[in-house]
């Protein structure tokens, strides 16, 4: 059976566990991996990277809302799973049955988190952001001594950690988040001296890990990096590699004569006879419209131009200089026979972040898991079937064998 997908996304295992062994290697073995697996694990998926990290060690997980951490409880996930944004007090009583640990940052929620648990008939962890300069969510620098005293005096609550945020570890000037780091450093102190220190505590993102050690305290929270992605004045360079690759196939090959125009608001002219590829893919899938006119594929390893407007469904590329046939595989970024288009070049192209780009992959785009060189998981929007998995590991094989032995097209 030939691949029943014409545009997928990619996703290495292999790679993803290779990365977590960096970032353990990077913070030491004193220290735990939170992995931040909100946005569908940027765009990964959730359940899949959720699992595969829990078969290397991970202990615990990050989400952003309380369905992304209900998702990967109905898929089996043990793990403690963080809300790390803050909730409604509607979304307590699910919070608290599904095994969600809130943040909490204000009074009135932690009083009603604290009904719920009692109403449970059992403890819940809660968590607590301090803003040390965020400007974002959590509690003030010199409100959250007294805070932490209220909300831990409440029956049934049992206060897990405290974590503070960096709004740009990855700047080349550091001082900002150095000071946050001092700071949150004292008031840990002060809290100890009031018996009031949480069990654990944690500051460092991504770009904390490869650019503060100092920010390591007991947990790091990665996400970026766990999927391969390094931040920028990247200072540790652990050696991560990037785990997902956007990859498609010519759904046709066509020649139109010289002074024809290509897609909406006819925006390209082709000035000499040229041979188009049409690929399916578009703003629909998540393809940024951006794109038009100025982003790159790869094609047999050779880089070539989009044409005209991105569409919501098909893209257009100049194959002119490069032998193309129906069914040949694009890669959108990632790489293929040597060469590569790195996310972050991707995203410049799209005026966004890395982040932004892997987020923004919608569900339309089927998943494709690769582990040990096989196909071992294929999610669709109509869900999944062995037939199709098998498929995709024939087409691995056969991509494989083609790059081993030099085999162009």
């Amino acid at each position: 059976m030939p691949l029943p997908v014409s545009t997928w996304v990619e996703v290495d295992l292999d790679r993803f566990h290779a990365n977590l062994q960096a970032v353990r290697a990077l913070i030491g073995a004193d220290r735990e991996i939170l992995l931040v697996a909100k946005a569908d694990a940027y765009g990964h998926g959730a359940r899949e990277m959720a699992a595969a990290a829990e078969a290397v060690g991970v202990t615990r997980l990050g989400v952003a809302t309380l369905h992304e951490g209900v998702q990967l409880r109905l898929a089996g996930c043990r793990l403690p799973i963080v809300a790390l944004s803050p909730m409604l007090s509607a979304e307590i009583e699910d919070a608290v049955a599904s095994g969600i640990d809130p943040t909490v940052c204000d009074d009135a929620f932690a009083e009603e988190l604290s009904r719920a648990a009692v109403r449970a008939g059992r403890p819940v962890r809660f968590h607590v952001e301090v803003d040390t300069g965020m400007g974002r969510a959590g509690v003030r620098e010199e409100q959250v001594e007294d805070f932490i005293a209220r909300a831990s005096a409440l029956p049934g609550l049992r206060l897990a950690s405290l974590y503070t945020h960096f709004p740009d570890a990855d700047a080349s000037d550091l001082s900002c988040s150095r000071d946050q780091v001092r700071r949150f450093g004292a008031l840990l102190e002060r809290l100890e001296r009031r018996g009031l220190r949480p069990p654990r505590a944690h500051a460092a993102n991504s770009a904390g890990t490869v650019n503060l050690p100092e920010a390591y305290f007991d947990w790091v929270r990665v996400g970026l990096l766990a999927y391969g992605v390094h931040p920028p004045h990247d200072v540790a360079q652990p050696p991560v590699r990037p785990v997902m690759s956007l990859r498609s196939r010519l759904v046709q090959v066509r020649d139109l004569p010289a002074g024809a125009t290509v897609s909406y608001g006819r925006t390209f002219t082709t000035t000499r006879p040229t041979r188009i590829g049409v690929v399916p893919v578009g703003y629909g899938h998540g393809y940024s419209w951006l794109l038009s006119n100025r982003g790159r594929m790869l094609l047999k390893g050779v880089r070539v131009p989009i044409v005209g407007r991105v569409t919501m469904d098909l893209t257009m590329v100049d194959v002119t200089d490069v032998a193309a046939a129906v069914g040949d595989e694009v890669v959108l970024f990632g790489e293929q026979e040597g060469a590569s288009i790195p996310v972050e070049e991707f995203a410049a192209w799209s005026e966004t972040l890395a982040y932004e780009v892997m987020c923004t992959l919608g569900k339309r785009v089927p998943r494709l898991y690769r582990q040990g060189g096989r196909a071992v998981r294929m999610t669709t929007l109509v869900g999944e079937r062995p037939e199709w998995t098998a498929a995709a590991d024939d087409y691995l094989r056969r991509r494989e064998l083609q790059a081993a032995v030099g085999v162009k097209g």
